[in-house]
């Protein structure tokens, strides 16, 4: 049979030409999501200003969340192993410093030519051109050379990269001014730099004498990363291997080749897991959808040859052979159409990635890359799907009696058979039970992760079912449809009635891609403006300060204060942190949102309301947490836990004050001198300003001026804001871009192989006496037959997916969102459906009709 097959597709391509289209662009999609995925996974960082170290050793950021209370643990000391395996490893979002000693540790391993402590801060020069402020050793990290002037020699001097020091407008001996460390001060500018050929640094450095560097960072001798010169013949690889040998259990990470990039950009591993999250959930939602478009086209071809399959039973073709025959020729087709997306998705990933990049997902240092791997998946993904749809198509054909496969060719009969409305069913439920999930025990953005997946399984189900809705809903249609346009009109809701399971086919890819494109986007409206709904409801500053060189001098605030019309300051500082004593279940993901607030100014600039203690207690080592934390924790005011902060640093601290929080607005507050101590700034990052109504902003301006501070007023707040919030539903906007896309494209797939069979039957009609113009009429008040049940059970699906989300996100069960998108959504699918019908309809009309009539099927 896989002869006949193989001459069946070279014969009559056009016929599978639907389903080799699906299997070729879902193989595609699927292969560039795993890349994504592999890039986050191998997070490949060629070094950058670290290019002349062999070796690189970093703090390790990762960071176990404890799984068990202690009384889980056995008698020994040891977890069970099934504790052990359900260990999450996060990664923590501070810079984790290494002592200064285990410079001098590295530099006695053998061959170590040199061990350089490397300090990074960030700075501002003269009018706010941002840069990274190192001590001068690190400047032979990349190697930087001294083009003009020298090197520092005393305090006060700095040596800046030359492309930095032209836009300052100075030059070597001249004056500049440099906000660092929460000062800014005015230095001698001793020399100037270059990197070596035509390489560019992400940062542009500014380098300061040893001293300077201490007095600005006051990390007590701390490194951010060691860069290790090997000596001369020595391996990079196998000095990496001595130096972790050197290190073991100090809680170093030894870095080589593409990994040494790593140590100088460290939002890339919190990139990379947003990376990898983004890829898999959307990767797996787009197998869903793949699985779900490749069966229904696939199972579509093949129920339009029941004439084909009948005259081959009649001729005495036995149902296995009529198995083989559909299979082989599914898997042939599979196979290339496989081979084909595996070799364009690399292009399709790397595109998108190069989105994500531009979006500040993930630094544009990090190098796409796609092996071999996405590709076998991909190729799996084709083939099994084919495999099994072929089967499932194959099985009516193969064990139906000759006489009735014939008499289905020509009536088609409801039958679904059973284990559809069981698997209908469980997809039912399954999207009941999320739906219940997103309402009852979601909270905030976490309620997406359920919304998406739901949507998937009402449409699943809907589908499971079409044939039975389908006719259903074309009785309750047939009426206003056959006055659209009285012949025409009568004719193509008679054909609706007696091609029930094309029909159904037809509206199952319009049902798939009007609800995935309803509910994906009306969820990231929903939540970016439930998102900016919480962000103007917790703004109660008025202003905020803000510096370009990252951290506020500690004397800022006072001064601050001290502007006429200021009612009320408070330092303000963010990061991540866990609670480690007392156990604590309720550890969100990625830890706890950690504020860094000022005791006096703490309630007038942000959005809290004390339940009991004092918020003006919060000095030293002292926490607030909200009462329901407080509760689930079995602690209360003065009582003691003990967090792990960013930097994993452990610290004791004493409850002074308990909040109130709504669901979903958790958060734990420290003073903002204790975070800000372990933060990577090292510093305050702001401060949150509240005035008198008549207050000018302009004065308090000008009062901080010099110090190297901006202002910014509520309005540019909250839009900019907005505009972080957009940015990352942009991010999500492009990949269910994707998967509409993908499904748009089956549903011009389907009703093109649909209507393209139907040439024999056009020119049928025209011999009778129908003219072109009245064929073209009913195609498409057929093909508006088919996008109105399709959008209307497409809207089904995503509304009983996005009212729970709704509820669960903003409190109201109408999402958030302009009506247009929806109506956008409704036109395309509609465009789509008529576009896809009447072009080949068109095509066939340009056949005379007596070659059309004596066409074969």
């Amino acid at each position: 049979m896989l002869g006949i097959a193989l001459s069946s597709l070279r014969h009559r391509g056009s016929a599978f030409m639907a389903a080799f289209v699906a299997m070729f662009l879902g193989a595609a999609v699927v292969s560039a999501c795993g890349g994504l995925m592999e890039t986050g996974i191998r997070l490949a960082i060629p070094p950058d200003r670290l290019a002349a170290a062999s070796v690189v050793v970093t703090g390790d950021q990762s960071y176990e969340i404890p799984q068990a209370a202690p009384a889980a643990k056995s008698a020994g000391g040891e977890e069970d192993e099934e504790e052990e395996e359900e260990s999450e490893w996060v990664t923590l979002p501070e810079r984790v410093r290494l002592d200064a000693g285990v410079t001098d540790k590295i530099a006695a391993v053998p061959g170590v030519a040199r061990a350089i402590g490397d300090v990074s801060f960030p700075a501002a020069v003269a009018d706010g051109l941002r840069a990274t402020g190192h001590g001068w050793g690190s400047a032979e990290l990349t190697p930087y050379t001294v083009s003009s002037g020298t090197p520092p020699t005393r305090p006060g001097d700095v040596v800046l990269d030359a492309g930095l020091a032209a836009e300052a407008s100075v030059g070597t001996g001249d004056q500049v001014r440099i906000s660092a460390g929460g000062t800014t001060g005015t230095y001698r500018v001793s020399g100037l730099v270059t990197p070596p050929g035509d390489r560019e640094v992400a940062e542009a450095p500014v380098f300061f004498l040893s001293a300077d560097v201490q007095n600005l960072t006051g990390r007590g001798g701390k490194v951010d990363a060691v860069g290790i010169l090997a000596a001369a013949g020595v391996d990079a690889e196998e000095l990496g291997a001595r130096v972790r040998t050197a290190l073991a259990g100090q809680g170093a990470v030894v870095l080589t080749g593409d990994e040494r990039g790593r140590a100088e950009f460290l939002e890339s591993a919190v990139g990379s897991e947003s990376l990898i999250t983004l890829a898999g959930v959307f990767g797996g939602l787009l197998i869903i959808v793949v699985i779900f478009v490749v069966a229904s086209t696939l199972g579509l071809s093949v129920h339009q040859r029941q004439r084909e399959m009948a005259l081959l039973r009649a001729i005495g073709t036995t149902p296995g052979q009529v198995r083989r025959l559909v299979l082989g020729e599914a898997m042939v087709m599979a196979v290339f159409a496989a081979a084909l997306g595996s070799v364009l998705g690399p292009y399709l990933g790397g595109w998108l990635f190069d989105r994500l990049a531009g979006a500040g997902m993930v630094p544009e240092k990090v190098v796409f890359h796609q092996g071999w791997i996405p590709a076998l998946i991909a190729v799996s993904v084709s083939l099994v799907t084919s495999f099994a749809a072929a089967l499932v198509a194959a099985r009516r054909a193969a064990l139906a009696k000759p006489t009735e496969a014939l008499a289905d060719a020509a009536l088609e009969p409801v039958k679904i058979g059973w284990f559809r409305p069981v698997l209908a069913v469980i997809c039912f439920a399954g999207g009941i039970a999320l739906a219940m999930v997103t309402m009852l025990v979601m909270e905030g953005p976490q309620a997406a992760a359920t919304a998406g997946p739901a949507v998937l399984l009402w449409a699943i189900a809907l589908a499971l079912l079409s044939p039975v809705i389908t006719k259903g809903m074309v009785a309750v249609l047939s009426g206003p449809f056959r006055r659209i346009s009285a012949p025409s009109g009568e004719l193509a809701v008679t054909n609706a009635r007696t091609r029930i399971v094309r029909v159904a086919a037809a509206v199952t890819p319009i049902m798939l891609a009007t609800g995935v494109a309803t509910a994906n986007l009306y969820v990231q409206t929903t939540q970016v403006a439930a998102g900016e709904r919480a962000f103007v409801e917790s703004l109660r500053a008025d202003a905020v300060v803000t510096s370009p060189s990252g951290g506020l001098a500690p004397g800022l605030l006072d001064r601050v204060r001290a502007v006429p019309g200021v009612t009320a300051a408070s330092e303000f500082v963010t990061s991540t942190g866990f609670v480690e004593s007392p156990y604590d279940a309720g550890t969100p993901e990625d830890g706890w949102q950690l504020r860094g607030a000022t005791a006096e100014g703490a309630a007038q600039t942000m959005a809290m309301t004390v339940a009991s203690g004092a918020i003006t207690d919060l000095r030293g080592d002292t926490v607030a947490l909200t009462a329901e934390h407080a509760r689930r924790l079995s602690r209360k005011v003065g009582d003691t836990i003990t967090m792990r902060l960013g930097d994993r640093s452990r610290v004791d601290l004493r409850i002074v004050a308990l909040l109130s929080a709504g669901p979903g607005a958790e958060t734990v507050v420290l003073p903002a001198r204790l975070l800000a101590a372990h933060t990577t700034a090292g510093l305050p990052t702001q401060i949150l300003v509240r005035t008198t109504p008549d207050a000018d902003l302009d004065r308090l301006s000008e009062a901080i001026g010099g110090l190297g501070a901006q202002v910014s007023g509520r309005d540019a707040l909250i839009a900019a804001h907005g505009e972080q919030e957009q940015t990352q539903a942009w991010v999500n906007y492009l990949l269910v871009g994707m998967i509409i896309v993908y499904t748009a494209i089956s549903v011009v797939n389907t009703q093109v192989m649909t209507t393209t069979q139907r040439r024999r039957e056009f020119g049928l009609q025209r011999l009778t006496g129908a003219t072109p113009r009245q064929v073209m009429e009913m195609t498409g008040v057929e093909a508006a037959l088919v996008a109105v049940i399709g959008i209307v059970l497409g809207t089904f699906a995503s509304l009983v997916s996005l009212v729970p989300f709704s509820i669960a996100v903003s409190g109201t069960p109408v999402p958030s969102g302009p009506v247009w998108i929806y109506l956008v959504v409704v036109l395309i699918a509609t465009v789509l459906t008529l576009g896809a019908t009447w072009l080949p309809t068109w095509l066939a009309m340009r056949v005379r009709p007596a070659e059309a009539a004596v066409a074969a099927y």
